[in-house]
């Protein structure tokens, strides 16, 4: 066995959520494992089963990610559904909710896919934003009431002189309409009852804060590039406050979410387009799909023999032998035959499986194993 390093970094969970819930599922009603839906025997995307008045379509294995240049309006569950209906796939689930307002990358996951959703959310992620000055509001952002105000308007050069305060590892307070848990309730739910909520500051790293652009007065144009649990929208209040002058989001994308980035993203019509091509058997919903892998980028690969990866797969270790075995320990993903089999852990001379992966259904295509 050998084994390889794989390259990239890993994503993370957006913080700037309100309405959905942290790693939201499709069809879940707030459980914190997808839903699966029993197998049936066709697994034809365009077959129909009738029962009553209701004709309902056969769910079918999918797996892989689908990275949604999600538009602005729509929320996360709601682009996990469309998917969902699209692939007419058995599981689906997000890595990282995205704000209604907020356009940008919304990796998706499909099928197996969901066992590394917490790989994708745990890294950086990097947003352009647009802070309106004069207004801070409840929300933070530009959907909020209006809660104070000013005249004042700040220099370019105030601005740049404040982005390093922001910048590595800062005490944030989150917004009062965040998903953040305050006995058991959601500070949001809390907040639209009307309660005053108090949130706790805590730690979080800003990687990178720029000032992209000063189009006017009123308005600036940043880009940050942050750890899991930062929220923009607090970023601007914070900054606003600081200024004197007040400041709430007033647009929002998200560019990157660990492994992928722009180039990764697939707006919702050309996936549309996509889907109605496969359908006419123009096509393959295969070349959508990202490989399962990717959101593993930046862990090490281990290749097992057959005869190992047998005993693998039924949930049994797996001894570590001769000059070839690795001798660092630590979480691997385990293939054979250049195909993904297991997540697991390396010590003590041995494979322990975690997460074992059934890759039987519809997989991404070929080319897309390779990045662009």
């Amino acid at each position: 066995m050998t084994m390889d390093p794989a390259h990239g970094t890993i994503g993370g969970e957006d913080a700037d959520q309100r309405d959905v819930q942290k790693n939201n599922f499709a069809d879940m009603g707030g459980n914190s494992q997808p839903h699966q839906e029993p197998r049936r025997v066709n697994n034809d995307p365009r077959a129909r089963q009738q029962k009553g008045n209701q004709v309902r379509r056969d769910r079918r294995d999918v797996h892989g990610w689908v990275v949604l240049d999600k538009p602005i309006g729509m929320t996360s569950t709601q682009a996990v559904a469309v998917l969902k209906r699209l692939f007419n796939a058995k599981r689906a689930g997000h890595a990282g909710t995205l704000d209604p307002l907020a356009s940008g990358g919304l990796p998706i996951a499909l099928g197996e896919a969901t066992k590394t959703v917490p790989f994708v959310m745990d890294g950086r992620k990097r947003y352009r934003f647009t802070v309106c000055w004069g207004e801070e509001r409840d929300t933070d952002d530009i959907e909020g009431r209006v809660t104070a105000t000013s005249d004042q308007r700040p220099t370019r050069e105030a601005i740049l002189a404040l982005l390093p305060r922001f910048t590595g590892v800062i005490e944030q307070i989150p917004p009062r309409y965040s998903a953040i848990k305050v006995q058991g309730e959601r500070a949001y739910d809390l907040a639209r009852d009307g309660e005053i909520v108090e949130l706790a500051p805590r730690p979080v790293e800003i990687h990178q804060l720029t000032l992209v652009d000063q189009p006017d007065s009123d308005r600036a144009v940043f880009e940050a590039e942050c750890g899991k649990g930062t929220y923009v929208r607090a970023l601007a209040r914070d900054m606003g406050r600081i200024l004197g002058t007040f400041g709430h989001i007033c647009a929002l994308r998200r560019t990157l979410v660990g492994p992928f980035g722009e180039n990764d993203m697939i707006p919702l019509d050309q996936l549309e387009a996509l889907c109605d091509r496969a359908a006419s058997g123009e096509g393959s919903l295969a070349d959508a799909l990202m490989p399962v892998e990717t959101a593993l980028d930046d862990i090490p690969a281990l290749a097992v023999t057959r005869a190992d990866a047998a005993r693998l797969h039924r949930g049994q270790a797996v001894l570590l032998r001769g000059r070839d075995a690795p001798t660092s320990s630590g979480t691997v993903y385990v293939t054979v035959a250049g195909r993904l089999l297991a997540l697991a852990e390396v010590g003590n001379g041995e494979i322990i499986p975690k997460r074992v992966f059934n890759l039987t259904g519809l997989t991404a295509s070929t080319g897309r194993n390779e990045r662009n």
